[in-house]
This record gives structure tokens, C-alpha cells and sequence, in this order.
């Protein structure tokens, strides 16, 4: 899988780089299937400093979004990440519900 980390003006420190990247490291275990993962870390506001993560998961055939913004950089990573595990499960069972309708339609033929 290949990851890449943006902050969208200011320098995101490295251990909130690296928290990112081991938190990403663990999509593998939901999904084999996926190609790359950009993480976006950017303020919302300037005034009450919403901090904001977007994450776009690119799997065989779509991408996955999923945006969050919280009061901290971590938690909007770890609401982020939730997210797009609940897309990537969602996936797979569509693509294993497609694999069976083709099974069966096969089968169904002499």
C-alpha cells in the first residue's frame, strides 16, 4: 500500500506523521486490496482551530472518502480511520455478494 501524508498549511510534526502512517499500516488487516492512502491534515478554522483529516482510500474499482474534523489532530484520525472501515467492509461484502451471483449463475447453467 502505498501512503501519503499532507498537512495543508503548517508542518505536521513526525510523531503525528507516524501516528498517521501506523494507523493507516492497520487498514491491511480489513482489506488486501488496497492500492494507496492519502491522508489530508489541514485547520478548518483559523478561530476555534478545528482540526481537520480527510482520508481517500483507493481500492480496486472506487475510492473511499471519508472526512472528519475535530479539536484534535489524533481523534479526527482515529474518527477517520473508523470510517473508512466501515466503507471497506462494506466493500467486500458487495464484491463476495457479486462473486456469488456469478457462482451461482454458473452453476445454474447445464
Amino acid at each position: 500500500m502505498d501512503i501519503h501524508i499532507t498537512a495543508r498549511h503548517f508542518k505536521a510534526h513526525e510523531s503525528l506523521r507516524t501516528y498517521a502512517f501506523d494507523s493507516l499500516k492497520k487498514l491491511e488487516r480489513y482489506y488486501n486490496g488496497i492500492v494507496s492512502a492519502n491522508v489530508v491534515l489541514s485547520y478548518e478554522k483559523a478561530v476555534n482551530s478545528v482540526k481537520r483529516a480527510e482520508l481517500y482510500v483507493t481500492v480496486y474499482g472506487t475510492i473511499l472518502k471519508a472526512i472528519v474534523g475535530t479539536d484534535d489532530f489524533v481523534k479526527s484520525i482515529d474518527s477517520v480511520i473508523a470510517k473508512v472501515e466501515r466503507q471497506i467492509q462494506k466493500y467486500k461484502s458487495k464484491q463476495r455478494a457479486k462473486k456469488k451471483s456469478v457462482i451461482r449463475k454458473t452453476q445454474a447453467k447445464p
